[in-house]
This record gives C-alpha cells, sequence and structure tokens, in this order.
C-alpha cells in the first residue's frame, strides 16, 4: 500500500466521523471537548486533501 493510498483510506475514516459528528450536532449540539474534536478532524481532513492532490500532480 503507498502513501496515496494510506491518505486516502485515512480520508474516508476522517470523513465518515465528520458526518457522524455533523448530525450530533446537527440534531443535539457538541460539547466543548466534541465540538474542538470535531474542528481538528476537519482541519486533518484538508490538510490530507491537500497532501493527495500535490501528490497527484
Amino acid at each position: 500500500m503507498n502513501s496515496t493510498a494510506v491518505l486516502e483510506r485515512q480520508n474516508e475514516i476522517l470523513r465518515r466521523n465528520i458526518e457522524t459528528m455533523t448530525m450530533k450536532n446537527n440534531k443535539d449540539g457538541l460539547s466543548r471537548q466534541e465540538s474542538s474534536f470535531y474542528h481538528t478532524m476537519v482541519k486533518e481532513w484538508h490538510q490530507n486533501q491537500h497532501e493527495i492532490n500535490h501528490k497527484r500532480d
């Protein structure tokens, strides 16, 4: 498994977790700790996207 495949797999997992957290936020709201974790996941997802796009070029 090459590094791009690993990043793509990480991105898929992050995307699923972000979706779950978004649904929870829309339904019940997030605690301060959950909100912080959510923002960290989004930042990591964006960074991974950037790295994947950079490696494809």
